[in-house]
């Protein structure tokens, strides 16, 4: 198994052990680990993709693995930070649900695109959808872990307060890319929709 599949595995590795930490470990410092941990597995999305392309090592079992891999992962925990009300109804699951909606149009379009032989490159809307992702959020769990929380100073009251308005700036643009992103692909390979099977 070449090297991107093998990060590709550690994400998915990865998930179930961020859950449990958001999840299971009752102190802020649980919900700390699971936004390190976050990020090192969104640190392995970046590297599989580029390594795959750079060394000619991309695979049917690596387009497999990624997509299913970065589903898992950002999809999932936007979904704990959804339903322990980290980021406020209803707009939690608002931006859940396009997300989730983006991801199963763009699946269904490459699995016509499959069916005839056509292979879609990924836009750069795509991939910007995925870096807003992967920064607003490990910044929403540091603000569920709520560090400082009950103590005298200030001062991480306003750290936290800080991170949260900028958590939710990134998650509108993340958003507003994500819609943009549905409508790229979908006009860029629309004539692959309408053409038939060979």
């Amino acid at each position: 198994m070449n090297l991107p599949n093998k990060l590709s595995f550690v994400r998915i590795f990865l998930v179930p052990i961020i859950y449990v930490f958001y999840l299971a470990v009752p102190s802020p410092w649980g919900k700390l680990v699971a936004m390190l941990l976050f990020i090192a597995a969104a640190i392995t999305d970046q590297l599989d993709g580029h390594l795959a392309r750079k060394n000619n090592q991309v695979t049917d079992l690596g387009k497999l693995l990624d997509p299913m891999a970065d589903k898992l992962l950002y999809c999932g925990c936007l979904f704990l930070i959804v339903v322990d009300g980290t980021i406020i109804a209803p707009w939690g699951i608002i931006g859940l649900f396009i997300i989730f909606a983006r991801d199963t149009l763009v699946n269904g379009i490459r699995q016509v695109g499959a069916t005839k032989g056509v292979v879609f490159a990924a836009p750069i809307s795509g991939k910007l959808k995925a870096i807003f992702a992967y920064i607003f959020i490990p910044m929403f769990m540091f603000v569920a872990a709520n560090i400082g929380a009950g103590a005298e100073s200030t001062v991480w009251t306003t750290i936290n307060y800080v991170i949260e308005i900028m958590a939710y700036v990134v998650f509108a643009i993340a958003i507003v890319v994500t819609i943009w992103s549905a409508i790229d692909y979908t006009i860029k390979n629309k004539e692959v929709l309408k053409s038939k099977t060979e």
